[in-house]
């Protein structure tokens, strides 16, 4: 189970803290912050990670993951972060976490795709990780001003002419209420000389949409797809 401390984990805690109190709080916080990247409120770890790292301590059930004060806590922390190679830099990590996402969403626009991008290179650079919802509000502005940018650029190559031809492939006026686009989307007939025939017809019409191939140049292929769950940190080692 990854929450069970090492034997030197154990070694050094019970080196760096006094109570008993103090140890299993600190070694809850190293196990924690292993496997999340942040520090979270001891009240709210799950009490079976505390009820096992208590017991692998040896320590009477009575014995509570606490803190005697706010100070003791930060020297805690301090002593995570040192112990990991971390460092606590909330702008640096921002700025980091921006850039990873910017890049990322040239070419890939599900939000939680950009945030485990953003968490790896936070790892990668040692950094304690900020809030998740930091990163998320990140994740959606900057994604939304990429999306302009490529959408910007796309509806200027394609001038007015262009934009309004797409724009009217979206008029229901086709029989059934059938739009251009889902003209457009429709698949080839399967094989014969006179679905042939139809399919180049489908094709000239397509190509007379505009240049399409000429807009997006430059651009990336973009991914879509969505991935199940929660972005998730990259376990520190």
């Amino acid at each position: 189970m990854f929450f069970t401390p090492q034997p030197d984990e154990v070694a050094w805690a019970r080196s760096a803290a006094g109570p008993d109190e103090h140890v299993l709080a600190l070694v809850v916080w190293l196990k924690c912050f292993g496997r999340l990247g942040y520090f979270p409120a001891l009240e709210t770890v799950p009490a079976a990670v505390v009820d096992h790292v208590r017991r692998d301590l040896g320590l009477a059930e009575g014995i509570a993951a606490v803190h005697a004060a706010a100070r003791t806590a930060e020297r805690h922390r301090d002593l995570v972060r040192r112990r990991f190679g971390v460092v606590l830099d909330p702008a640096g990590a921002r700025k980091v976490a921006a850039a990873a996402i910017r890049e990322a969403a040239r070419a890939r626009n599900h939000p939680p795709d950009l945030i485990n991008i953003a968490l790896e290179r936070l790892v990668e650079g040692c950094f304690e990780l900020p809030a998740f919802s930091t990163l998320d509000k990140m994740a959606s502005r900057i994604r939304g001003e990429v999306n302009a940018e490529i959408f910007g650029g796309i509806a200027g190559r394609a001038g007015p002419a262009g934009v309004a031809r797409l724009e009217a492939l979206l008029d229901p006026a086709g029989p059934g209420g059938k739009t251009g686009f889902d003209r457009l989307k429709r698949s080839a007939p399967r094989p014969s000389w006179t679905n042939f025939h139809r399919q180049l017809d489908h094709l000239r019409w397509a190509d007379d949409l505009g240049g399409a191939a000429g807009w997006v140049k430059g651009w990336p292929r973009r991914s879509w797809r969505t991935s199940p769950g929660r972005p998730t940190p990259p376990t520190r080692q």
